[in-house]
């Protein structure tokens, strides 16, 4: 079945970014994972190339590029090449911090933070979740006291990517002065930089996706500017719902580009790896197996690209979003852990893409809200 998405521009750019997977990650992508944490020059060249911060406007240093499928071509170059863990911490950078400061930062956050974010120069992360508030954000106990025009901020977050290599995080803050679970109105969002006092803790061991630096940090007392607010006191919920949409969507790119290049390494080992005096993919059960996935990796594919073009025509809302993450996480997820088996024996082996791809895709049904959540999300439209 021949995809429709893309024309003759989205292909120029699947060049550019092609190379600059050769180029920039492969040479140094095993070094990277072996010490968790991928080169700063590696954003920097990715600035240099135009693959960061693609909707930001020209004010602002980018190239206003709106249409989502240059995003999604970009992951799926990340996922031939088996370069995952750059795909989630451009995620991060690209389908997180930036559409909140795009949408609600003022200019004067936007000036300071969106030429940096599209030259590699500033790299962000997202600090939401804590130790006991994952996707119920309403429990999250980080909080954000007004002294004088700025603000104090104390608490704890963690697995955040790009944590310890990143230089500012958006940080989902409780400023309403109460204890328990929050209302929709208790929440705040601000740009909190590094240097203005947030540390670090130990980096999170994974057990994939290990180029990308996941870590606990911690807010002791620290002063944050009151122009860091991002919007208006108080929103810092609604404003992370009305930008879910795209971090799903994005989750859900990801995962249809994984569940295609799995598919298609299967098909060549299968081809190329023989038992008892046949090939395997000349097995009925092998051609059985990969028939039933060609036509899941399709199925998600062609759901994936409606998904993709409801959001550029502003159309994909919450629930479509859900679905969207839902159905293609739990399909790469199942796709990966039958491609593995196919494998046999080197399937378990992490010199071969399929099983970095299983250990990787993993996340998927948890990232962005856990799949239980989506289901709920899903469930509440359908009785509304």
């Amino acid at each position: 079945m021949q995809r429709k998405l893309y024309d003759e521009d989205h292909e120029l750019f699947r060049e550019v970014a092609t190379e600059f997977n050769a180029r920039e990650i492969a040479p140094h992508y095993a070094k990277w994972d072996d010490e968790h944490m991928m080169s700063r020059d590696m954003w920097t060249a990715a600035g240099e190339q135009g693959l960061l911060g693609l909707a930001v406007p020209e004010d602002f240093g980018g190239m206003g590029m709106s249409d989502y499928r240059f995003r999604a071509v970009l992951d799926e170059e990340f996922a031939r090449s088996n370069h995952l863990a750059v795909g989630l911490a451009f995620h991060l950078h690209d389908d997180l911090v930036l559409p909140h400061l795009l949408a609600y930062g003022s200019d004067e956050l936007k000036e300071r933070w969106l030429p940096g974010m599209v030259t590699g120069e500033k790299v962000t992360s997202i600090a939401m979740t804590e130790p006991g508030a994952g996707s119920d954000l309403r429990s999250v106990r980080t909080k954000a006291v007004r002294d004088g025009d700025d603000w104090l901020i104390s608490g704890q977050k963690t697995f955040i990517g790009n944590g310890i290599s990143g230089d500012a995080s958006l940080v989902l803050a409780r400023t309403d002065g109460g204890t328990g679970r929050g209302s929709t109105d208790s929440f705040s969002l601000f740009m909190v930089e590094k240097g203005e006092g947030y540390n670090t803790g130990k980096q999170l061991d994974k057990m994939g996706l290990k180029a990308s630096d996941t870590a606990e940090i911690f807010f002791d007392d620290v002063r944050v500017p009151g122009v860091n607010l991002v919007g208006e006191v108080g929103q810092g919920l609604r404003y992370a719902a009305e930008q879910l949409p795209q971090g799903r969507l994005a989750i859900a790119v990801a995962s249809s580009a994984v569940a295609r290049t799995v598919y298609e390494a299967t098909v060549q080992y299968t081809k190329d790896r023989n038992a008892f005096g046949e090939r395997i993919i000349d097995f009925q059960h092998s051609r059985f197996e990969l028939a039933d996935i060609l036509t899941e990796v399709e199925v998600t594919e062609t759901y994936v690209d409606q998904a993709i073009l409801a959001f550029n025509a502003g159309e994909l809302d919450a629930s479509s979003a859900a679905r969207a993450k839902l159905w293609a996480s739990e399909r790469v997820k199942s796709i990966t852990d039958r491609c593995l088996q196919l494998h046999g024996g080197y399937g378990y082996i992490l010199e071969y893409p399929v099983a970095q791809a299983y250990l990787a895709s993993r996340l998927l049904t948890i990232f962005g809200g856990t799949n239980e959540i989506m289901r709920d999300v899903i469930g509440r439209a359908i009785a509304a």
